[in-house]
């Protein structure tokens, strides 16, 4: 072998072997990004989440891809909404100041919109429960007709043409091939991570701070009068109960018989919590209640006898003036200020 060949043999060599080391540089490198893994904390003092981890697994970088999806009004049909539309941080994750969500093109949602914090925690979804997982309230928000109504095909192509999504969903899912499941996915990550457990009553529970004798007065009421439906530390049982309330001429809902088609299950709704109560209004399923003090006094003085009324609930909650004066002392040491300046969520 001559000395030309032996020095082109080792030029390419070199070449190759640059190939090979590029190549799996890049394959390191998509790896390294798709299993970076964000810590799900779990709270002290709560109980182990109901999601499940393991089938979609929570990365900064879905995290990352989640978030420009739940800001980005190319998901609604008429390009006007985003899941932030009605899911506002300022407000803990529901509408600011409206009894009903405000959906594509100037339509109104049926019902009030839910909070979206802790839902690590819950396996029922919506008002009346008829979604089963996480992943699939986000699709059906998606595609409600009168909430983003969106087409997932229409909106792949949309976003397609953004090149900042081609290489989020890389760095998320390993290419850039766009899908619902990924869409879903990503938005899950998101939303699971919106995690409320930093407010005063926390900190009491934690004993970094104490409640003043108004707000421990309060607990005091609550933990007699509120607590069998919502539990601590979620504040509440996620069981579906009827609290008293007929529908309207205006708004016909018969909550969880839509879903089970049991008349037994008649004008119930699924138990909200109150982490956050004193942020969130409007109040109830059809946000017919503007704020808390008129909460109280319905379940004092307004409950409605009807047939399938929790049994907790046939004589109502007695409460005083004082008394209601105390319990909303106690409720808002459950705003928890982190959950609505996070910068991680905007």
């Amino acid at each position: 072998m001559n000395l030309k060949t032996r020095i082109i043999l080792i030029v390419c060599s070199f070449v190759v072997s640059g190939t090979v080391i590029i190549s799996a540089c890049k394959k390191s490198d998509v790896h390294r990004r798709r299993a970076t893994p964000m810590n799900f904390v779990v709270p002290d003092g709560f109980p182990s989440p109901a999601f499940n981890f393991s089938q979609n697994p929570v990365t900064e970088e879905g995290f990352a891809l989640g978030r420009k999806l739940f800001h980005d009004n190319r998901l609604s049909l008429g390009i006007d909404v985003t899941c932030s539309s009605c899911h506002q941080q300022h407000a803990a994750y529901t509408t600011f100041d409206h009894d009903l969500g405000h959906g594509t093109n100037h339509q109104h949602t049926r019902r009030n919109v839910p909070v979206i914090f802790n839902m690590a925690w819950h396996t029922e979804f919506e008002w009346d429960g008829r979604n089963k997982s996480l992943k699939d309230q986000t699709l059906a928000c998606l595609t409600a007709p009168e909430k983003m109504a969106g087409e997932i095909s229409a909106i792949n192509e949309k976003i397609k043409s953004d090149t900042s999504y081609t290489r989020l969903f890389s760095d998320a899912f390993g290419d850039a091939n766009i899908t619902s499941d990924r869409i879903a996915d990503a938005l899950t990550q998101f939303v699971v991570m919106l995690v409320s457990n930093n407010s005063k009553y926390d900190k009491v529970k934690k004993g970094e701070a104490e409640f003043n004798s108004s707000e421990a007065a309060g607990y005091e009421l609550f933990k007699t009068k509120c607590a069998g439906c919502h539990a601590e530390p979620l504040f509440t049982d996620l069981s579906f109960r009827n609290n008293g309330l007929v529908s309207t001429p205006f708004h016909v809902d018969y909550g969880r018989m839509e879903v089970t088609g049991d008349p037994a299950d008649s004008l119930k709704f699924k138990v909200p919590t109150l982490r956050n109560v004193m942020l969130t209004g409007y109040y109830v399923h059809d946000g017919r209640f503007i704020a808390v003090g008129q909460l109280l006094d319905h379940y004092s003085e307004g409950i409605t006898p009807i047939p399938t009324l929790d049994p907790s609930l046939q004589n109502g909650i007695p409460l005083t003036l004082l008394e209601k004066f105390y319990l909303e002392e106690f409720l808002f040491t459950l705003s928890d200020s982190t959950l609505i300046s996070d910068p991680r969520f905007e």
